[in-house]
C-alpha cells in the first residue's frame, strides 16, 4: 500500500483532487472529440465549388478504438454539437486534473519513504 503524503503540497493535491471529485459528473449528452468547417467539393466540373473554396459543412471528428471518424453534422445543430463537445472536453480535463495530482502524490509519498 502506498503511504498517504504528509505535508503542505500533498494537502493541496488533496484538497483539489477532492474538490474535483465533488463536482464531476458524466455529461449525459458530452461528444469526444472536435468539430470543424470544412469545405468539400462535389465533383460537378460546372459547379462553383470546382472553381472555388467548395461547399462548406461542419464535421465531427473524434477516436473511436484507434480509429479516426468523422460524421457530418447538419448546420443547425452546430451550437448544440459545440456545446456537447465543450462538456466533453471539460470532463476529460477535470478527469486528467485527478489523475495528475494522484501521480503527484505517489511521488511525493516516494520521496518521503526515502528520506
Amino acid at each position: 500500500m502506498i503511504p498517504r503524503p504528509k505535508g503542505a503540497r500533498a494537502a493541496r493535491l488533496r484538497q483539489r483532487k477532492y474538490e474535483i471529485l465533488r463536482q464531476l459528473k458524466i455529461p449525459e449528452d458530452g461528444l469526444p472529440g472536435s468539430l470543424a468547417l470544412t469545405h468539400t467539393k462535389c465533383g460537378k466540373p460546372s459547379c462553383h465549388c470546382a472553381r472555388g473554396e467548395g461547399h462548406p459543412g461542419w464535421m465531427l471528428g473524434f477516436m473511436e478504438e484507434g480509429t479516426q471518424r468523422v460524421m457530418r453534422i447538419p448546420s443547425d445543430w452546430v451550437d448544440e454539437v459545440r456545446q456537447r463537445v465543450e462538456a466533453g472536453r471539460a470532463f476529460l480535463e477535470a478527469v486528467k486534473e485527478v489523475f495528475v495530482a494522484n501521480a503527484h502524490l505517489v511521488a511525493l509519498s516516494r520521496r518521503q519513504r526515502t528520506r
